[in-house]
């Protein structure tokens, strides 16, 4: 049977988050995309891995201090774009370096605590040959502990996640690992697309009208401040969430190209929003498909496949079988 894996928990899993995360990170994508702010997803992502490195060093759950920092984070620095009047891809640059730096030192020094801490029996560590010594027999103890255990590295959860502090963990967060996901994650994913999805249907009308006009919005009386936090916040979270199907390098195709391609098409917002989470389905369902039985990451598979949307779109566009005229909003 050609697609048996589909029985597979994992595939199941991976699936279902999947569709989950492509849901909601083409629809607050959109607002981004519109607002010329396209790659604060990434940024917020790259936040979102100096907030994994920060949850190990002190101990908590990784992608609680990850949501907890990106949001923080990007709030903090849109107060401070309007407070010293930063333009807006400075903030980014700022927010992203940042995130990936902090990450880094944070996760260099978490590895070398652990690895120096679990090597008591070296009384002696001078020179470079001893260390790279201790840390390979620490290796081989760790790998025979899980044997003996019947564990496997890549299974994390929620009391027990010692085992991130290594650097092939530190790989999932970069690049994915959609088919290592917990049940207890794809719940969370579930609920937080549900909440995401609700909250922007109850602020649908006003979160447009500031996207496309700030100023008349905020003459009309919406509380044009509340809705950019508000917004930013669901931007924190979704790529915080979509770190786990494509990983921080690849947040940003998520929340751009299906949104990209859509607006090629579409003749209005809700035809453009519509054809967005549609090639953001596609891509993500299909990706994960074509990718599992030839053992390839399939974040990898995901982008090219939005990539190619966007290619033939293009294509389509230049060759005069598509024509636009932009998206036009309707105001009642």
């Amino acid at each position: 049977m050609a697609f048996e894996f589909l029985l597979e928990q994992s595939v199941q899993y991976a699936l279902i988050s999947g569709v989950a995360i492509a849901l909601f990170c083409s629809s607050v994508g959109l607002f981004l995309v519109l607002r010329k702010f396209a790659l604060f997803g990434d940024a917020l992502a790259h936040t979102a891995f100096g907030g994994v490195a920060f949850g190990l060093f002190i101990g908590v759950y990784p992608l609680w201090a990850a949501y907890v920092i990106s949001i923080l984070g990007a709030l903090g620095l849109t107060k401070l774009r309007q407070r010293f009047d930063i333009s807006g891809d400075a903030a980014v640059a700022i927010l992203l370096t940042t995130g990936i730096a902090v990450g880094i030192i944070l996760f260099s020094i978490t590895d070398t605590d652990l690895h120096l801490g679990d090597d008591d029996h070296v009384e002696e560590m001078s020179g470079i040959e001893n260390v790279e010594e201790a840390h390979e027999e620490h290796e081989e103890e760790h790998e025979e502990v899980h044997e003996e255990n019947g564990e496997s590295h890549d299974e994390h959860t929620m009391d027990d996640f010692s085992d991130m502090r290594h650097a092939h963990d530190m790989e999932e967060f970069l690049f994915g690992s959609i088919l290592n996901i917990t049940p207890e994650n794809v719940i969370m994913i579930f609920v937080l697309c549900i909440a995401i999805l609700v909250i922007l249907k109850l602020i649908y009308k006003k979160l447009l009208y500031t996207t496309f006009s700030e100023e008349q919005a905020r003459v009309s009386g919406i509380p044009v401040e509340k809705i950019n936090y508000l917004l930013i916040g669901m931007s924190g979270v979704a790529a915080v969430t979509s770190m786990q199907l494509v990983g921080v390098l690849l947040v940003s195709a998520l929340f751009v190209i299906p949104n990209v391609s859509a607006m090629l098409y579409g003749r209005s917002f809700k035809q453009t929003i519509t054809l967005s989470i549609s090639f953001s389905l596609f891509s993500v369902v299909m990706g994960i498909i074509i990718a599992y039985p030839f053992g390839i990451e399939p974040s990898g598979c995901i982008v090219l496949l939005a990539i190619a949307i966007l290619m033939g779109s293009l294509v389509a566009k230049g060759t005069g079988m598509v024509k636009t005229a932009g998206i036009v909003t309707k105001r009642n």
